[in-house]
């Protein structure tokens, strides 16, 4: 598994710490530029736009030219997107670049679950997938700190991430060119008032989960930056923020193995929203703070993988490769509008708002939940499918999980 794979993971991993610096330098450097508040989170926004696009496109791609040439050829174009934001700092360029920044990483996510969906199996498909989800939110983590070494008010993190992106190519192109080409497939369409009806909590909470998430990774620099904190203040919120979720993703999904997924989802919202309330109410120590801060977005950022597991178990294997398209699309979109409206409530109330607004989605989500559970019963036990490690905002990803469910 690892002898046929570990090209692909070493040049995600590569490329993950080239993407964490990416988003965080980008909302710390607006803010040091000046940028209005709301202009901010309309420019981390285009990216989800782009996102969404990509990922019509990049199937079609792959079948077309070969997995090899699309990677390639995104990750090069990802590269030069990023010099181009380090030498034109200004919000029109920036919103433009970010929107191909994100067609660009749908691209690259395609590729890659596509790619370990074609050389797993069975056996060892969740093994490999936690392996991949592993790597990627280290990647992400770790890139933090690379804002240490590199001053967010020059151009030289820029061409950091430049680099990185570009190195993340050579293991892929090199070692893998001459295995096997796959084909990706193109999902069929779901109606989503169908999807509602037999899974209404599944699907407001990944609607839910992607305003939280791109407000986490999207308006979390902005926030720590206009609350304070310097350059290094910031990179730590964030690392603090993503590496959470690698201690909390597993436990909470084996426990939703053994209890119902609705009490487990309950559970997490309740304590994001506890925390949350507590930052906003108090005036805490910084200890104290990244500890609470670690402890939302370790519970929230599960919320995706949590809500794509309940509704799975509500479907038959043929239903499951629409529906998770579907999840995928209402999420991303959820995720557009999340950094418009965290930047407009950070302008209008100040840095409170950024955990007031996500308390307000995890608590509402809460008591949503508590609702639903009065209105069905539990899913039987035996129909229960496994927990799906899944990430939200790449499509493709989620349509491997969903196809393979019973694995």
């Amino acid at each position: 598994m690892i002898a046929t794979t570990w090209p692909l993971l070493l040049g995600m991993g590569v490329l993950m710490l080239g993407a964490g610096l990416q988003g965080t330098l980008l909302g710390l450097r607006a803010t040091l530029e000046g940028f209005p508040t709301l202009v901010t989170g309309v420019i981390i926004s285009c990216y989800y736009v782009g996102y969404l696009l990509g990922t019509f496109a990049a199937p079609r791609l792959v079948r077309s030219v070969g997995h090899i040439r699309v990677f390639a050829a995104m990750a090069a174009v990802a590269s030069a997107a990023i010099l181009v934001q380090g030498s034109f700092v200004h919000p029109i360029p920036w919103a433009l670049i970010r929107l191909v920044s994100g067609v660009c990483f749908a691209g690259i996510y395609v590729v890659a679950e596509s790619w370990l969906n074609d050389r797993a199996n069975r056996s060892n498909r969740g093994t490999l997938l936690a392996i991949y989800m592993l790597i990627l939110y280290i990647g992400l983590g770790f890139g933090q700190f690379l804002l240490r070494v590199a001053s967010p008010d020059t151009t030289s993190p820029f061409i950091l991430v430049s680099i990185l992106i570009s190195l993340a190519m050579v293991p892929i192109v090199i070692i893998s060119a001459n295995q096997t080409p796959f084909v990706a497939q193109i999902p069929v369409k779901v109606r989503y008032r169908d999807l509602y009806r037999n899974s209404p909590l599944g699907v407001v909470a990944v609607t839910v989960s992607g305003m939280v998430s791109s407000t986490i990774f999207g308006i979390g620099p902005v926030y720590a930056s206009s609350s304070g904190l310097g350059t290094s203040g910031v990179a730590t919120f964030m690392a603090v923020s993503i590496l959470s979720a690698c201690c909390t993703l597993y436990p909470a999904g084996r426990l939703s193995d053994r209890i119902d997924r609705r009490t487990v989802i309950a559970i997490a919202c309740t304590v994001a929203t506890l925390v949350a309330g507590s930052i906003v109410m108090f005036n805490l120590p910084y200890p104290v703070f990244l500890l609470f801060a670690g402890l939302f977005s370790g519970s929230a950022l599960t919320l995706y993988s949590l809500a794509v597991s309940h509704v799975n178990d509500k479907l038959e294997p043929g239903q499951m490769v629409a529906a998770s398209s579907a999840l995928l699309s209402l999420n991303g979109t959820a995720a557009a509008v999340g950094p418009v409206l965290a930047s407009s409530l950070l302008a209008a109330f100040g840095p409170k708002a950024y955990f007031g607004m996500l308390a307000t989605l995890t608590g509402g989500l809460t008591v949503y939940d508590l609702w639903r559970k009065t209105r069905r019963t539990p899913v039987p036990g035996d129909r229960k499918g496994p927990f799906i490690a899944a990430q939200p905002q790449a499509m493709s990803g989620e349509i491997i999980h969903g196809a393979e469910k019973g694995s």
